[in-house]
């Protein structure tokens, strides 16, 4: 066992077989939150900072639990989150193991150690708007205790290929040189500014599949089993969960008071300077994920307004489903 404790609220134990522990010292004050905000990451380590500040920034709730899972990061990652763990709060838990979890299973991981009620799951490469969380958090106020909601932001992107509609249901794009397109020449500033003005002036619910990035009630996202490890380590994982969530009646809704940016699948899909070339993980992760579809659901999605929110009853569904809770 290789094991590293750094302090109060710092959590980090693991091994190459891996094995993981954790240490808490005191974390009832976290309890008394409504919102946790948590982030998978790999490799992204320029992206995560910014994702990081924009929550403790722009958040409503600022003072909110941020929970940081960094799996098998060689880029400077491990170093970062050990360096500012205290300086933004965070919890943090850095894995290196032979079985990548991946984003999805990133994401279980993360979901729990939750201990609010609510969870904001952001990938690393998104900077939130003032208000993120608040505005998807109003989204529950006014809905029956029996409903499943989950609530997405607007996410503004650059248009970074020549295909790139202006808008679609739920995310606009934008030129890259308005905002910029890489960490290094994003002005936060100039779209902060913008976001807040689109949210005051646009009130448009989309009520369709969730978006990369989504807010819900922990008890929910369990409940729905999180994301299948068949997908590890990443690709098609989102898209596999959001069927089984309309299989099972949950209600979507994406609010244009909620606004974040969205590099757009950086670090993972592309590298950062160049947006036609895909790693070299990626394609393979697509490729295998894209079979392992095929054979649980038996026909691909659709992308569309009309096919997409439809339920894909499948061959096999749904696989590998645990966590159910509701008190069983």
């Amino acid at each position: 066992m290789v094991g590293m404790t750094f302090g109060k609220n710092w959590i980090i134990i693991m091994s190459y077989d891996m094995e993981m522990e954790e240490y808490h010292e005191d974390m009832d004050f976290k309890n008394k939150q409504k919102i946790t905000t948590t982030i998978s990451t790999h490799n992204n380590v320029d992206y995560l900072k910014l994702a990081v500040k924009s929550v403790r920034q722009n958040a409503h709730y600022k003072d909110m639990p941020i929970i940081v899972h960094a799996e098998n990061c060689n880029d400077g990652t491990d170093e970062w989150l050990e360096k500012n763990r205290k300086k933004y709060d965070l919890e943090v838990y850095i894995d290196h193991n032979d079985k990548p979890k991946g984003i999805g299973g990133g994401m279980n991981f993360c979901v729990d150690k939750v201990k609010t009620e609510f969870v904001n799951i952001i990938h690393s490469d998104m900077w939130l708007a003032p208000n993120q969380d608040l505005e998807l958090l109003k989204l529950y106020d006014d809905i029956d205790d029996d409903v499943r909601l989950i609530a997405s932001s607007f996410r503004i992107q650059p248009k970074i290929f020549p295909n790139d509609p202006d808008y679609r249901p739920g995310t606009v794009f934008h030129p890259v040189d308005v905002f910029g397109e890489y960490h290094h020449n994003f002005d936060s500033d100039y779209f902060d500014e913008w976001a807040s003005e689109f949210s005051d002036s646009n009130n448009i619910v989309v009520r369709k599949g969730g978006g990369a990035g989504f807010f819900c009630k922990v008890e929910d996202f369990k409940w729905i089993g999180g994301n299948d490890p068949l997908f590890a380590p990443a690709s098609w994982e989102d898209m596999d969960l959001f069927v089984r969530m309309q299989l099972e009646g949950y209600e979507f809704k994406m609010t244009s008071k909620s606004v974040l940016w969205h590099f757009s699948a950086r670090g993972s899909h592309f590298t950062d300077d160049d947006f036609t070339k895909k790693s070299e993980r990626q394609i393979k992760a697509e490729q295998d994920n894209q079979r392992k579809w095929m054979s649980k659901w038996g026909r691909m999605p659709g992308h569309d307004e009309e096919t997409f929110v439809k339920p894909i009853h499948g061959t096999n569904v749904p696989t590998k489903i645990e966590w159910r809770s509701y008190n069983d």
